[in-house]
C-alpha cells in the first residue's frame, strides 16, 4: 500500500515520470515551468540554518518512488556530493512538500533523495563559482542520476535557470542545539555571529599562498570545494573586484581535503566584517569570517 506521504515524495519530479503513468492529477498544470515575467532574485535572502530536533514527517526510510527504493541518511553530518541539480517551479508552486510545508518557488529551497528534511545545505554552482543556501524540505529529484531539484528562485540565483541542469557541489550546514553550525566538516559562521576560531593541523598542505602573509590572521572566507578548480575561478573573481590578497588553501578533514577560498589576512574583525560587507554587494554573498593559519 502507498501512503499518501510517499505519494508526496514524487511531486518535484512527476514530470520525469514514465510516459504511460499520469502523477499531474493534483496539480493544476501539467508540464513544470518558469513563472512569468522577469522574476528577480538578486536581493533574495538565503535560507537561514536555525537548530529543529528531528521529525518523522518526510523521513520515511526505506521509501520506494516508481519502483525505485531510497533510503534516508541517519544524520545529514558531513554530507558533502557533486552531481547534477535540476529546478522545480510554478506547477509545484503551492503545493505540500514531503514533509507538509508549502513549496515556494520564489524561496531559497531545495529537495533531496537522501538527506534528512527540513534540513540546509550550500549549494555551489561548479560553473561559476556562485553559491546559496537552500532549506531542504522536500523529496526527489527521481530522474535519471540528478542529484538535487532547487526551486527556480535558487536556480535563478546560480545562474543555470535557462539551462535547467547545472553540475554542482552540495555540503550538509547542520545545526546543533546551542546554535552552533557545521559545513563540510568544518565550523560555519552566519551573519550577527561570533568568529569561529579554527585549528588546522600543521601538516596541512596549501595552495598559493603567499609566506609574508604571516603565520594566522583573520580571513573571509567565499567557499570550500572538495576539487581544486572551482575553487580556482572562484579566486579569480574574487581577484578581479578588491585589492586583498586572494588565496586557495587545500586543507585535510575527516570529510576528505577541501579547497578554502580565503581573503586575507586581516588585522582586526572590523577590517574582515568591512571587506565581508563590501563582497556581499558584489554577489558574494556565502562568505564567513574565521581565524585561520597557514
Amino acid at each position: 500500500m502507498v501512503t499518501s506521504a510517499v505519494l508526496a515524495l514524487a511531486g518535484c519530479a512527476s514530470t520525469s515520470a514514465p510516459t504511460s503513468t499520469d502523477h499531474s492529477s493534483r496539480y493544476t498544470i501539467t508540464q513544470d515551468r518558469a513563472p512569468s515575467g522577469n522574476f528577480d532574485a538578486s536581493g533574495l535572502s538565503d535560507a537561514v540554518p536555525v537548530y529543529q530536533a528531528p521529525v518523522n514527517a518526510g523521513n520515511k526510510s526505506p521509501y520506494t518512488v516508481w519502483g525505485k527504493r531510497y533510503t534516508v541518511m541517519d544524520s545529514n553530518d558531513g554530507y558533502v556530493a557533486r552531481g547534477t541539480a535540476s529546478w522545480y517551479g510554478e506547477k509545484f508552486h503551492g503545493h505540500k512538500t514531503s514533509n507538509g510545508e508549502t513549496f515556494d518557488m520564489y524561496q531559497m529551497s531545495a529537495a533531496h533523495k537522501s538527506l534528512r528534511i527540513p534540513g540546509y545545505a550550500r549549494v555551489t554552482n561548479l560553473a561559476n563559482g556562485r553559491s546559496v543556501i537552500v532549506r531542504v524540505n522536500d523529496r526527489g529529484p527521481f530522474h535519471g542520476d540528478r542529484l538535487i531539484d532547487l526551486s527556480y528562485a535558487a536556480a535563478k540565483k546560480l545562474g543555470y535557470q535557462s539551462h535547467g541542469t547545472a553540475q554542482v557541489e552540495v555540503a550538509a550546514i547542520t545545526v546543533k542545539p546551542d546554535g552552533s553550525m557545521f559545513i563540510a566538516g568544518q565550523p560555519f559562521v552566519s551573519e550577527g555571529q561570533s568568529v569561529v576560531r579554527s585549528t588546522v593541523p600543521a601538516e596541512e598542505s596549501t595552495v598559493g599562498i603567499d609566506e609574508s602573509l604571516g603565520d594566522g590572521g583573520l580571513f573571509v572566507q567565499l567557499g570550500s570545494f572538495s576539487s581544486r578548480d572551482p575553487a580556482e575561478k572562484l579566486q579569480v573573481r574574487a581577484e578581479s573586484v578588491l585589492g586583498d590578497p586572494v588565496r586557495v588553501r587545500a586543507v585535510d578533514t575527516d570529510s576528505g581535503r577541501f579547497h578554502r577560498v580565503q581573503v586575507g589576512p586581516f588585522q582586526d574583525e572590523g577590517s574582515a566584517r568591512k571587506t565581508q560587507s563590501l563582497l556581499e554587494a558584489r554577489g558574494f554573498s556565502q562568505s564567513i569570517v574565521l581565524t585561520d593559519s597557514h
